[in-house]
């Protein structure tokens, strides 16, 4: 049997497959906890942790911060705005957005939630350095600096 060829891609080392598998896997986990803990899917919470920040925000501001599609906002922003986690609010400078801020309840929410996501990515990193971590860090912000540079120069 002859050995596969040097140019033959590897699934198994194939840095945008090893990358969708770890994103997978951490956002599983966290997923099962969020919905376990505090009845909310990511995109939920992650529309809570933007707005948390305490400024109100256009869905299409959470797009832009999110990096989710606008239908994927728009999904987790209506159960939220039922259960009266956000408050909207009329948009003085542009008549067809509304503002979205977090109501009280929502605030609540957000106040018992963030503590239990900085335990789950404390455990998450918890087998590696410091210098690991500012490694990892500083390497995903290139990759998706790099993306961005490479979806720009593809259009």
């Amino acid at each position: 049997m002859t050995a596969p060829a040097p140019s033959l891609l590897r699934l198994e080392r194939f840095l945008p497959y090893r990358l969708s598998v770890a994103s997978n896997r951490v956002s599983g986990f966290v997923a099962e906890a969020y919905s376990r803990l505090f009845g909310l899917s990511i995109p939920e919470w992650r529309v809570i942790a933007v707005l948390g920040e305490g400024v109100p925000l256009t869905q299409l501001a959470i797009v832009g911060q999110t990096v989710m599609d606008k239908m994927t906002v728009s999904r987790a922003v209506r159960p939220l705005v039922a259960r009266g986690v956000i408050d909207r609010a009329p948009h003085t400078d542009d008549k067809r957005s509304q503002l979205l801020a977090l109501s009280d309840a929502g605030r609540a929410l957000y106040e018992s939630v963030a503590p239990a996501a900085l335990a789950m990515e404390a455990a998450l990193l918890e087998g590696f350095s410091r210098d690991e971590i500012a490694t990892l860090t500083a390497a995903l912000e290139k990759l998706e600096a790099a993306t961005v540079r490479l979806s720009r120069s593809s259009t």
